[in-house]
């Protein structure tokens, strides 16, 4: 059996993080190895435990999670942090992803989604709660820095193409490299060089270009 997710809970409500915590340590698959009450204690600590996921909150005293997700990203960029929050602001949004967060999430998601999208955030994975993602998707019309330009489409090769699709509709690497038949290192390989060829920083960033200019082709 693999080692399990190493998960850091930085959130300044104490009555939310332990029962997130309760949450995680009744599953096999996570560990939680630390908490921390803002975003200053949360990078300190993510520093000294290097977790596999960051599960972070927006608004806190201090150093909130916008700069937060700046700072883990540049100084601990091995883990992976996702935004759990009330907030359901586009500009949150934008502004986390943009700085390197891997997924955003509302507190008022179920709770199998929660646990998915931990798990697909520690495989290097993004995830928006679906609430969020027409907002995603609207400060991608509105030119925000970091997104790719129309022309870029032309830069994708065909099989790159056929993977920006499959990424569009939430597929797995490990499920692209089935139906495609290739090795799971190559789709790996692939998806960098998409994310460097249309200049975006993440895989949601990717599916949405895919929507708005017409890659994806509906079922």
């Amino acid at each position: 059996m693999s080692r399990p997710i190493r998960v850091l809970l930085v959130d300044d409500h104490t009555l939310f993080r332990s029962g997130i915590k309760a949450l995680l340590q009744r599953q096999e698959d996570f560990e939680v190895v630390g908490e921390a009450g803002d975003g200053l204690e949360g990078l300190k600590r993510a520093k000294s435990l290097q977790p596999d996921v960051v599960l972070l909150d927006l608004h806190m005293p201090g150093i909130g999670g916008r700069e937060a997700v700046k700072l883990l990203s540049e100084e601990v960029p091995a883990c992976n942090v996702l935004l759990l929050t009330v907030s359901e602001d586009a500009e949150d949004l934008i502004e986390t992803i943009r700085a390197g967060a891997r997924g955003y999430l509302l507190k008022n998601i179920e709770t199998d989604f929660l646990l998915n999208a931990i798990r697909s955030a520690a495989r290097g994975e993004s995830v928006v709660s679906p609430q969020m993602t027409g907002k995603l998707m609207m400060g991608v019309r509105m030119g925000k820095e970091g997104v790719a330009q129309e022309d870029d489409r032309e830069k994708l090769s065909p099989r790159e193409k056929d993977i920006i699709a499959l990424l569009a509709k939430g597929v797995s690497n490990k499920e692209m490299a089935h139906t495609l038949n290739v090795a799971e290192s190559t789709i790996k390989i692939h998806v960098q060089n998409i994310l460097k060829k249309l200049h975006l920083t993440s895989r949601v960033q990717a599916a949405v270009y895919a929507v708005e200019h017409g890659l994806v082709q509906k079922d």
